[in-house]
């Protein structure tokens, strides 16, 4: 009755808990009938029932994102409810990401928090500079440092980006006269030279230390999980982002799975609403199940469905049908929705068995009846 797995995890956890004999059998008998009650009949639609048990409480969900940012444990303007829901099943590249950075436990005090925070988070030129103008006498860009230490990184920068470009000095201030000399390539040349990325890890845009019971977190605005988790000082282990396709890109498909799951657990348990974890994990299965994070959409799992009625039953109707007809695509309508879009019974429940009756043995029985 008890998968062998499941049983050795529950030998594990009363051996290291100390748990009693007749304790022992008390909790085998709770699992047994946990066991019994989450077993589902063979040709029960899950699929519909777990679309039906996250789409009903989701019709709940507040559907706007605000600003917590007078909260402690926030950071920047955070999506909650209905929209970050549809941006987790979307699978969507860009929304406001967001990192938990834990540290080893030599580096876990407010100092060592601080000092990395501060080295982590992303400055740009516009940030190590007074002020910026544009000498129209000597037709070339002015900047103003706060620090002498930072004119060989815009030194390299501009040898970099603007090549051909004469720098000089005049203290803390930059003279920069690129090779087109007109007003209107200096304001854009200005423009872009401010947004240079010149220290700390590109992408984090904001940080913030936090204390979280034992911890000393630093909380981000942005993500770069690739370079954060090089850095010496961080426990990899437990370092945490919202942004499912970094996560997929440094630590896999599985890594993945469990960020969609434990993302729309959380943004469903934020709205006091109690979904079944089992429909949240078959959603995050069917995104993940070929090795790559696919939508559930149009461009993702329903619109690459192997029917071509199943796919032209949710969107793009005509393309779908114009399609399957120029190729010679065959329907062998496997599914539920294309049978029940031509009418027939769905192979789900009492539908997926086939009766067969046996007229020459059901003959002598009938005979037999009448005597």
């Amino acid at each position: 009755m008890i998968p062998s797995n499941v049983l050795k995890q529950f030998e594990e956890y009363c051996e290291k808990h100390n748990i009693s004999a007749k304790e022992k059998e008390e909790k085998l008998k709770l699992l047994e009938k946990m066991i019994i009650k989450y077993n589902y009949e063979p040709g029960e639609a899950v699929g519909i029932i777990a679309a039906q048990s996250i789409s009903e409480p989701a019709t709940q969900m507040t559907m706007r994102s605000y600003t917590l940012a007078s909260q402690s444990d926030r950071l920047s303007k955070v999506t909650q409810g209905l929209p970050r829901l549809i941006e987790i099943f979307d699978a969507r590249k860009t929304f406001e990401k967001n990192m938990h950075i834990y540290l080893k436990p030599e580096y876990n005090d407010k100092e060592n928090a601080k000092e990395i925070a501060n080295n982590i988070k992303a400055l740009k030129i516009s940030d190590v500079i007074k002020s910026d103008s544009i000498d129209l006498v000597n037709m070339r860009l002015e900047l103003e440092l706060e620090r002498e230490s930072d004119k060989s990184k815009i030194v390299d920068l501009v040898n970099k980006y603007f090549k051909g470009s004469e720098i000089s000095f005049r203290e803390k201030k930059v003279f920069i006269k690129t090779k087109k000399d007109d007003i209107k390539n200096l304001r854009k040349i200005k423009n872009k030279l401010l947004d240079l990325h010149i220290a700390g890890i590109q992408g984090i845009e904001n940080v913030v230390v936090i204390r979280e019971e034992n911890d000393w977190v630093i909380q981000t605005a942005g993500t770069n999980l690739k370079k954060v988790i090089e850095l010496k000082e961080v426990d990899i282990r437990r370092i945490k982002t919202n942004d499912v396709h970094q996560t997929f890109e440094v630590m896999g498909i599985e890594a993945a799975r469990k960020v969609i799951l434990q993302e729309s657990m959380e943004t469903l348990e934020e709205q006091g609403l109690d979904v079944d974890v089992r429909h949240l994990m078959l959603l995050a299965d069917m995104m993940t199940f070929d090795g790559g994070v696919k939508a559930i959409g149009r461009y993702g799992v329903s619109g690459k469905k192997t029917s071509v009625l199943a796919r032209a039953n949710f969107e793009e109707t005509k393309k779908h049908l114009v399609n399957a007809s120029f190729y010679g695509e065959v329907d062998k309508l496997e599914g539920i929705i294309e049978n029940i879009l031509i009418g027939q019974i769905a192979p789900i429940g009492t539908g997926m068995v086939e009766l067969g009756i046996d007229l020459s043995k059901m003959k002598p029985r009938a005979e037999k009846e009448k005597e």
